[in-house]
C-alpha cells in the first residue's frame, strides 16, 4: 500500500465506476476536491465533464485578457519573460475579486427546486474564464470553463463559486440546477445515518464495516425506490382537529405503474404445503 491523496482516490473510484460501465455524467465535487488543478484535469482527460466548488482564492484570467506564452526576443536585453502574460497588461485575479467587481444587475435570481420550505431561488452570474493556477510557476493556462457565481439576498457579497466545464451554450439555469444537486449527497448521508445506522458500526475490522455499510446502503436503496414508485398521498396524511377529511380524486394513479403478474397456481401449492408442514 502506499499513500494517496483524497483527489487521487476519488479519481480510481471513478475508474472502477466506468469500469462496470456506469454511463459518463458530470462529476460534482465539493471545494475539497474543485480546488485541486491536477483533479480537474484528470477528470477532463477521461472525456467527463465536471462542476465543482471552489474557494474564492483560486486564481482565474479576467474575461477579456488573452494569455500569451512568453516568446524570446532577439537582441533583447535582461532576463527572458518565462511567465504567460496578457498583451493589454492584465493579470489573473482572485475569483473572489472578480466577482466583487462585478454590478448587482449582473446576477439573475433562478429557482432550482421545490423544498420543504418552498421554492429554493438565488441569485447567480454565470462568466466564461481561464483558471491561472501557478501561473507563477509558468503553468499553461486550461481551457475556457464556466464560472459560477451564487450572491444569496440580505448578503453583503457572493458567498460561493464553481468552476464546470460544460460546453459554452449551456444554460444559466442548467448550470444552477446541476451545481444544487449536490444536495441529494449531503441528504443520502443524513438519512442513511439518521434511520438506517449507517454510524452505529462499533467494530473494528474492514470486513465488517464493509458488510455494514453495504447493507446499509441496499437498505436505503429499497426505501428511496419505494418513496419514488408510491409517494405519500395527501389523503394518507392526519388532517386537524375539526377539519374535514381531503376528498380523495377518482382520477388515475400519480404514475403508471406496470401490472401485477397473474399468481401463479404452483405458488398457492407452495404456500399450502408451508403452512400445513409449519402449522
Amino acid at each position: 500500500m502506499r499513500f494517496k491523496r483524497k483527489w487521487e482516490l476519488a479519481l480510481d473510484e471513478l475508474d472502477e465506476a466506468l469500469n462496470w460501465g456506469v454511463r459518463h455524467h458530470v462529476v460534482l465535487a465539493d471545494p475539497g476536491y474543485g480546488n485541486c488543478r491536477e483533479f480537474r484535469d484528470a477528470l477532463r482527460a477521461k472525456g467527463l465533464h465536471f462542476l465543482v466548488g471552489v474557494q474564492g482564492n483560486t486564481d482565474v484570467w479576467d474575461p477579456d485578457a488573452q494569455p500569451q506564452a512568453p516568446q524570446r526576443v532577439p537582441h533583447q536585453r535582461g532576463r527572458p519573460r518565462t511567465r504567460y502574460f496578457d498583451a493589454n497588461g492584465q493579470r489573473p485575479v482572485l475569483i473572489g475579486q472578480l466577482a466583487a467587481q462585478l454590478p448587482r444587475s449582473a446576477f439573475h435570481r433562478v429557482q432550482w427546486r421545490q423544498g420543504s420550505r418552498g421554492v429554493q431561488s438565488s441569485r447567480f452570474v454565470a462568466l466564461r474564464v481561464r483558471t491561472a493556477e501557478r501561473h507563477m510557476e509558468r503553468a499553461v493556462p486550461r481551457e475556457e470553463v464556466w464560472l459560477l457565481v451564487e450572491w444569496p439576498r440580505g448578503e453583503a457579497g457572493p458567498t460561493k463559486y464553481y468552476l464546470s466545464s460544460l460546453p459554452e451554450g449551456t444554460p444559466l439555469k442548467e448550470l444552477v440546477r446541476m451545481a444544487k444537486l449536490r444536495w441529494r449527497v449531503e441528504r443520502d448521508y443524513q438519512e442513511m445515518k439518521g434511520e438506517v445506522g449507517l454510524d452505529h458500526f462499533e467494530g473494528r475490522s474492514w470486513r465488517g464495516f464493509h458488510h455494514h455499510a453495504t447493507l446499509c446502503m441496499v437498505a436505503h436503496g429499497f426505501l428511496a425506490l419505494r418513496r419514488a414508485l408510491f409517494p405519500l398521498e395527501e389523503a394518507a396524511m392526519d388532517t386537524a382537529p375539526g377539519a374535514a377529511a381531503a376528498a380523495i380524486p377518482a382520477d388515475a394513479p400519480h404514475r403508471p405503474l406496470s401490472a401485477m403478474l397473474a399468481p401463479d397456481p404452483r405458488s398457492r401449492a407452495s404456500a399450502w404445503a408451508v403452512a400445513h408442514v409449519t402449522g
